[in-house]
């Protein structure tokens, strides 16, 4: 063992460059990971610091016991409070102070006409509650709103927004208000909390635009006096509330909120890097083992001659596997290091582009630091754990022989596998896509589909090589004949320098296909549902945004050129005990500006009892028109709809419609999500998109949107995804770069005499590098190539399985400029990663490259 440790430690000393790409490839996929992890728990402690700050005064929260959430929603929507309870809960023992706490949306508009946030976090608005214990937000400059229109808004919404002290502004709630700024507020120290926005209001302009009716609160703030816990509190509290409304410590708050960031961002967010982190490892595999395995190569004699002076399989297996884990050890040590750099960075990077994050100091666990260790080791020894044991196998006498030319890659066993391999693979994928539709199946299918053509590789690489360096024999003569006959001599090591890359690639294109494929299903999904003209929205996603006015509707439908104008409203009940989205509409104007497929009944006349839902939420529900359907909505109270319509499609429109006649008892701050306008005949779309605009803008002067810009702008956030995945890939495909310069560099050290005798005969430096650049390109043409069909197949395997576990109808689309961009990319690379080894084989000296043993 010792003599191992011993031999390995002078093999890392004389060939230390050797390692040089296995070491870059494990400290980056380490410090990918470390940082992903140590950001996030920094961002969870931040949060929860921030949350326990500015909510450290409230002792307890009272509010509605149950909530009703929708699918896709984290969140569930409660039912308002009373806020004459405050006078009750002041009067129990205990209660220092009780405050309201009404709130609501609303969206400011910026100096520039914009509004402010929207994009994902909420865009909130509420009462200032005067009690600065009581209140998450602290005065910093100006005073609290003391008249009609005066608002406190936070700092970071009045950077944005280029707001100050006595700026005059408007305020979607969603109706427009004139606001004038008084005051600027933090949040747990923050200049706001993260991009959320928050407009302070007086609690009397609080009422009137932000709930049903006065007299309704969100939550009741309490805070206990000097030596009550807050669980006694909260015991206290309990005998005295009304049913259907409880009492929760201020400590269970600010957990839930934490957690609720935690859901909605962290998670998310972390497990994308995540995914991203194990496909920058996995690429990172491909290269750690073509590397041990061409040194393993080359020291065939070496470790031949060792076999011959009497060294055991075992000593020359450990021997490689000891450098390798000295590799490793030392990497993801680095690695450590440069994730926590990669953490700080991102810390000083969030506010720059936006994203507030919360001061405090990185939060390193020991989770943290000891995965990404393990996780470097034990990739790199199972990436060397073959090579090693193919070191162990050499026969002494091979140190008799010159070394061959490598073909074992392309045996037949491994053919009629990989062959065997993408038939199962397309078995179980089309199986789970078409025939029985299951994520898990399709998921399988695709893992299989990627093994198959990692077995396939080396067959497949020289067919082709062939193929792809063909024309280069008569574009650039003897050269560009060398550069191919050089990517075939080993098929094994050029499907694995090129694997690499072609994971990079496929999930680059796989996304590139998914992201194509949303935006078709929008432009589909638009073209189907809506048959108006323009479209009126907020341009915002997530929780942001305010809504439309519910009046606007009925502002555009005055209009000479206006034949129909509906807006689409939100709300949300409970049918059958499961929380369910409803649309809340005029039906009849509905139908007549959407396309609604086959209507089983009709959808005049729902009234204040009636309901229409889609085909597929009556086939689950087991009704049809003539039935009952029990609704429970967020007030507690339960009323029951009779079945009047049951249409086909529901993109657009929702699965279940009622009338705002039938909402308005049960609503609270009412908004509509979407206006859709159709014109009368002979109307122009620019004119009367003109005259739509001009009304819309004396409220909050939201978006007027032709129906194809009203398509795109539905996709924007698609995009938006894209740069980040395509941003996050850039650390794969440099890896995978990273291991063909690796590749072509040990295999120049191996054909040095090679090289030397061609100069020899007349070959130029220029000819030597461009042979050596032709080879790389070719191994990167190859990794493209396969990188893309794969893609393209996971891509549609993705589209297919999303089609089919959703009640959305999916559209497939293959991007041809995107994809040939990516293309284009992968080959550029290839060549860029071929400079290095090109310019050290230019250099080599003739003489003592012949020289060479």
């Amino acid at each position: 063992m010792n003599a191992s440790v011993r031999l390995s430690a002078s093999s890392l000393r004389a060939h230390k460059r050797r390692f040089a790409g296995t070491f870059l490839a494990v400290f980056l996929g380490v410090a990918f990971l470390a940082g992903t992890l140590v950001m996030g728990d920094t961002l969870r402690a931040s949060f929860d610091t921030m949350f326990g700050n500015a909510t450290s005064g409230t002792d307890a929260v009272v509010r509605s016991a149950d909530a009703i959430t929708t699918p896709g929603e984290s969140e569930g929507v409660r039912e308002p409070v009373a806020t004459d309870l405050v006078g009750t809960i002041e009067k129990v023992p205990g209660v220092a102070a009780a405050a309201p706490n009404i709130q609501g949306a609303g969206q400011l508009i910026g100096k520039n006409g914009d509004p402010i946030g929207g994009q994902g976090p909420p865009t909130l608005a509420g009462n200032w509650i005067s009690d600065p214990e009581l209140n998450a937000y602290r005065l910093a400059d100006g005073h609290a709103p003391r008249g009609p229109g005066e608002v406190v808004i936070d700092r970071g919404t009045a950077e944005r927004g280029d707001l100050k002290i006595g700026d005059t502004t408007t305020l979607r709630t969603p109706d427009p208000v004139k606001v004038t700024v008084v005051g600027l507020a933090t949040f747990g120290g923050e200049d706001g909390m993260a991009q959320v926005t928050f407009t302070g209001m007086t609690r009397a302009d609080a009422e009137k635009y932000l709930t049903a009716a006065p007299g309704e609160a969100a939550t009741i703030q309490v805070r206990a006096g000097p030596g009550v816990s807050q669980q006694e509190l909260v015991d206290e509290l309990t005998p005295v509330l009304p049913k259907g409304v409880e009492a929760i410590t201020g400590q269970e708050s600010a957990e839930e909120n934490t957690d609720m960031i935690s859901s909605q961002f962290l998670s998310v967010f972390t497990t994308l890097l995540l995914v991203f982190s194990g496909v920058a490892l996995l690429v990172a595999t491909f290269s750690i083992h073509n590397t041990f395995a061409i040194v393993v190569a080359q020291r065939t004699r070496e470790n031949a001659l060792l076999r011959a002076l009497g060294a055991s399989r075992r000593q020359v297996t450990v021997a490689t596997l000891v450098e390798a884990s000295a590799v490793a050890v030392i990497a993801s040590a680095a690695g450590l290091a440069g994730g926590i750099g990669i953490a700080a960075g991102l810390q000083a990077l969030f506010p720059a582009i936006g994203f507030p994050f919360p001061d405090g100091d990185l939060v390193i666990s020991g989770l943290s630091m000891a995965l990404p260790l393990a996780v470097g080791v034990v990739v790199c020894l199972g990436s060397a754990l073959l090579p090693a044991v193919r070191a162990g196998r050499t026969a002494p006498l091979a140190a008799l022989r010159e070394t061959a030319v490598d073909t074992s890659g392309a045996s037949r066993t491994r053919a009629v596998t990989g062959l065997a391999l993408i038939a199962l693979a397309l078995g179980v994928t089309l199986t789970g896509v078409l025939a029985s539709p299951s994520i898990w199946l399709a998921a399988t299918g695709a893992v299989l589909a990627l093994i198959a053509f990692v077995v396939l590789g080396p067959v497949a690489s020289t067919t082709a090589v062939r193929v792809l360096g063909g024309p280069l024999d008569r574009l650039r003569g003897v050269t560009g004949g060398l550069a191919r006959r050089n990517a075939l001599r080993s098929p094994k090591r050029t499907a694995a320098t090129a694997s690499a890359l072609m994971i990079g690639v496929a999930v680059v294109s796989l996304f590139t296909v998914f992201g194509a494929s949303l935006k078709a299903t929008m432009d589909q999904t638009v073209a189907r549902s809506f048959a108006g003209d323009v479209a009126i929205s907020t341009p915002s996603f997530g929780a942001g945004g305010s809504g439309l006015s519910p009046r606007l509707a009925d502002a555009v439908q005055r209009l000479p050129e206006v034949d129909t104008a509906v807006g689409l409203g939100r709300g949300v009940a409970e049918v059958d005990g499961k929380g369910r989205a409803l649309t809340v509409t005029d039906p009849v104007a509905l139908e007549r500006t959407f396309d609604l497929g086959e209507i089983r009944g009709s959808m005049n006349g729902l009234g204040a009892d009636g309901i229409a839902i889609t085909e597929n939420e009556a086939g689950k529900q087991n009704l049809k028109t003539g039935d009952k359907a029990r609704l429970t909505f967020t007030d507690g109270r339960t009323q029951t709809f009779t079945v009047r319509a049951v249409y086909g499609r529901s993109e657009l429109a929702g699965d279940y419609v009622i009338t705002r006649d039938a909402w308005a008892p049960h609503r609270t701050q009412d908004a509509d999500t979407l206006v859709a306008v159709s014109f009368k005949d002979g109307v122009g779309t620019d004119d009367g998109k003109a005259a739509v605009e001009k009304a819309a803008a004396q409220y909050g002067n939201p978006e007027v949107q032709t129906r194809d810009e009203y398509a795109q702008s539905a996709a924007g956030g698609i995009d938006m995804m894209l740069t980040l995945v395509y941003a996050l890939l850039a650390l794969a495909v440099l890896i995978a770069l990273l291991g063909i310069a690796n590749t072509l560099t040990l295999a120049i050290h191996e054909r040095t005499r090679e090289l030397g005798l061609l100069r020899a005969v007349g070959q130029t430096r220029s000819q030597l590098r461009a042979m050596v650049r032709w080879e790389s390109i070719l191994v990167a043409a190859f990794g493209t190539v396969g990188g893309l069909a794969l893609g393209a197949f996971l891509g549609w395997v993705l589209v297919e399985a999303s089609d089919g576990a959703s009640d959305s109808a999916f559209a497939f689309a293959m991007p041809p400029l995107q994809l040939t961009v990516v293309a284009l990319v992968g080959l550029t690379a290839g060549a860029l990663a071929g400079l290095r080894p090109a310019r050290r084989a230019a250099r080599l000296d003739v003489l003592r490259a012949i020289a060479t043993e």
